[in-house]
């Protein structure tokens, strides 16, 4: 039996979709085929996101975007699967082409320190416990391997490039409120990731691998090439009065921005937080897919 439950055709404008079974609570829409990283099609995402949650469906429950798809949750009490997929498939078409979309999105400023000790030391311990010939931790650092990799000259160019755009929230994930970001400029940069990962990387670390660069919520496993620190992301218990209603700071749509900081200066900004005393900079900045299609 096949899961796929319809499909609706590309139009000029507009992605394929393709309506998938996800068990009995959960219908999974995939945009467009393949594998290429086509950020255009996480507008789309986005976008329906939106609109569901402005606007929601009788029983729907939840919806989790990914980089091309979107995994709706509904309840089978209140409404069939076939009434769900009649409004999915006519929401698909009343969004607009992809170069007319404007998505819901805030503009996110977070605060970074390159180069600082607690990366330092995740990759010390990388090296010591689990790979001492890694060609990515050479004198305890994967800085200067990710410049290699994207033919930078040294690390003051692989910063620039860092602070010199604005990172796109595709989808969060892996660890709690984990933002998988891509860069809204090109040339992006690029890395492949630790083999093996690492046991250990410290809450509020920066990383890359591919082109997406994440930060970490949580002490976790990780193995993404690390190049700084921010203030934390996550806050369970909602010490600090931006995390009250939501224990996330970032959200799909969301655009981040990087300044650069001293570790002196991160560190206080990191007491700070944990104090419910820090001024996080986040403003509402709705995204015009055209001024970014005609930017690029």
């Amino acid at each position: 039996m096949s899961v796929v439950l319809d499909r609706t055709p590309a139009v000029e404008g507009r992605p394929a979709a393709t309506y998938r079974q996800a068990g009995e609570e959960y219908v999974l829409v995939e945009y467009a085929d393949g594998t290429e990283l086509d950020l255009r099609l996480n507008f789309v995402v986005v976008g329906m996101l939106g609109a569901l949650t402005t606007a929601p469906p009788p029983g729907f429950v939840e919806a989790a975007p990914g980089l091309r798809s979107i995994l709706i949750r509904y309840d089978p009490a209140a409404t069939s699967r076939e009434a769900l997929l009649h409004h999915l498939r006519d929401l698909h078409g009343r969004q607009p082409e992809i170069a007319g979309l404007t998505v819901p999105s805030r503009r996110i400023v977070l605060p970074i320190a390159f180069d600082d000790s607690a990366t330092a030391e995740a990759v010390r311990r990388y090296v010591t416990t689990i790979r001492p010939d890694a060609p990515y931790a050479r004198d305890g650092t994967n800085i200067d391997y990710i410049a290699e990799q994207n033919g930078l000259a040294d690390r003051e160019e692989l910063y620039e490039a860092i602070l010199g755009t604005e990172w796109w929230t595709a989808f969060t994930g892996f660890a709690p409120g984990l933002p998988f970001l891509f860069s809204l400029r090109e040339p992006t940069l690029s890395v492949p990731k630790y083999n093996p990962t690492r046991a250990w990387t410290p809450e509020g670390a920066v990383g890359i691998g591919g082109p997406c660069v994440a930060i970490y919520p949580v002490d976790s496993p990780g193995s993404y090439q690390l190049f700084g620190r921010t203030v934390p992301i996550y806050d369970l218990l909602g010490r600090h009065e931006l995390f009250r209603d939501d224990p996330f700071l970032i959200r799909a749509g969301d655009r981040v921005r990087f300044t650069r900081v001293t570790e002196e200066e991160l560190l206080r900004a990191r007491r700070q937080a944990f104090d419910g005393r820090y001024a996080y900079r986040v403003e509402d900045a709705p995204f015009v897919v055209a001024d970014y299609l005609a930017g690029r």
